[in-house]
């Protein structure tokens, strides 16, 4: 599944950007060196290669660096580029923006004194955290955001602050029955991606409420970027922020991202989501943090097991029993959205798909190809043995119960009834169908049904009528 639908790219982003929002962001090392890692490798390329080159490159000269089947790969880092306005084509040649070179520079030889990378604390915290601690956290604050998304009550309750960024960006809406809010097909497709792109559709959101609540965006992005360029485990002071990036402190601690002891603290430690927002490496992936009863948070250890992820657990019978091997209360949730559960057990759960349980997801707004594409995405190692992947009569079911569902189709409408003259009736249906606004009619029963749109019209057209007789 393209995570592109889903409005999670950050090029997409800073493309819409102006080139004066461009100029104030590249003034930070740490926003240029952030950018820098987000290009794809060919766009790294061509920056490292011309860094240095202070003489504007001819295309020509460019265009010999690839061979003929790299010159597709080339134009489109060329454009992504342009549109970052990191380079500027003037005619036939290609010049650098002075400020990306100047500060990118001073990012990569650690000359400026603007500390765009942050102040780690000179003094040691008296309540120290260490990694494995950060990983709880990070993990623990994210997956309460997801469990509230998928109807779990295993933890509490996401800040009202998530709860409207849920809500605004759509991934859930109120309940037309209870009013509560409840996952949207948005919010499905959210929960099938990886971490990184769950956490940017998230903050891209963030950044469109910064708009709205008239926040300085450059400062916003900067401390974003800034805060992919941290190191993981380092306590840093918050001197060097901004009123605008101490208020965001508050944002992102209810997100995991950053871990602060006290409000009024005045250091902040970077997790696992934030040091990976711009390098690409899996936030919190696989990663199982386990305490014993004995330990505290400090002592924790994070096991990765991401070799059991990327095997899968669901099996899936012609049957259509399934069968999780997962311990996990998320992925129960998520399951529970479309399979009714019979049996749990300490490693596994059992279940099994029918109209019912289907129905109940299309309800929701999941539609029949995210249920499928979540199936084959976490299908267990034996069942990859397999060609088709999936049971092809379970498949098919899937399908037909959302077209079952699909063959009735509202549509906002008037009645029209009770005539009392036939002539009247077929004047009124006559002038219906030549404005193209007749939905259904019956002349026996002197009744028709007329869109939303032609409402007016029609009533118009028998009102007159009937004022003539």
């Amino acid at each position: 599944m393209s995570v592109d639908n889903f409005k999670t790219n950050i090029y997409e982003y800073l493309e819409t950007l102006p080139t004066f929002t461009f100029m104030r962001l590249f003034e930070k090392p740490a926003t240029c060196l952030a950018i820098f890692r987000l290009l794809p490798s060919l766009g790294r390329q061509i920056v490292m290669s011309l860094l240095y080159v202070e003489m504007p490159m001819p295309v020509t000269d460019l265009l010999a660096w690839v061979n003929k089947d790299g010159q597709k790969k080339l134009a489109e880092s060329l454009l992504k580029l342009s549109r970052l306005q990191i380079f500027e084509q003037k005619e036939l040649v290609l010049v650098m923006n002075e400020t990306f070179r100047n500060e990118f520079k001073n990012a990569l030889t650690g000359g400026g004194m603007q500390q765009s990378f942050g102040l780690p604390c000179s003094t040691p915290d008296k309540h120290a955290v260490d990694i494995g601690f950060l990983d709880h956290y990070a993990t623990t604050q994210w997956e309460a955001i997801l469990h509230y998304m998928v109807g779990t009550s295993l933890t509490k309750k996401p800040s009202r602050g998530v709860l409207n960024l849920l809500e605004r960006s759509k991934l859930m809406q109120s309940s037309v029955e209870s009013g509560q809010l409840q996952i949207t097909n948005k919010g499905f497709q959210f929960l099938l991606q990886d971490v990184n792109t769950q956490v940017w559709a998230f903050l891209l959101q963030y950044l469109d409420m910064a708009e709205v609540l008239q926040m300085d965006l450059v400062e916003v992005l900067n401390f974003l970027f800034q805060l992919g360029s941290l190191e993981l485990g380092e306590s840093y002071s918050v001197e060097t922020l901004t009123q605008t990036q101490l208020q965001m402190l508050e944002d992102l601690r209810d997100y995991g991202i950053v871990y602060q002891r006290k409000k009024l603290s005045k250091r902040y430690y970077p997790t696992r989501l934030a040091t990976t927002l711009t390098s690409g490496n899996a936030a919190l992936a696989g990663v199982a943090v386990k305490h014993n009863a004995s330990e505290t948070p400090s002592t924790a250890v994070a096991v990765t097991d991401a070799g059991e992820v990327d095997q899968g657990f669901v099996i899936l019978e012609t049957n259509y029993k399934l069968y999780a091997y997962t311990d996990s209360p998320l992925q129960i949730a998520v399951l529970n959205l479309f399979v009714q559960l019979q049996s749990r057990f300490r490693n596994m759960v059992t279940g099994v798909i029918t109209r019912d349980s289907i129905r109940n997801a299309l309800i929701k707004g999941i539609t029949a190809e995210q249920i499928i594409y979540y199936m084959q995405s976490h299908a267990h190692s034996q069942m990859r043995k397999k060609i088709p992947l999936l049971p092809l009569t379970v498949v098919d079911q899937i399908r037909l119960w959302e077209m079952e569902r699909n063959r009735l189709k509202p549509t906002a409408s008037y009645l029209y009834h009770e005539f009392n003259v036939q002539a009247d009736f077929d004047a009124a249906e006559k002038f219906a169908q030549e404005l193209g606004v007749l939905l259904w009619s019956s002349s026996t029963k002197r009744t028709m049904v007329i869109s939303e749109a032609g409402h007016d019209d029609v009533k118009g057209f028998v009102k007159r009528r009937l004022l003539r007789n």
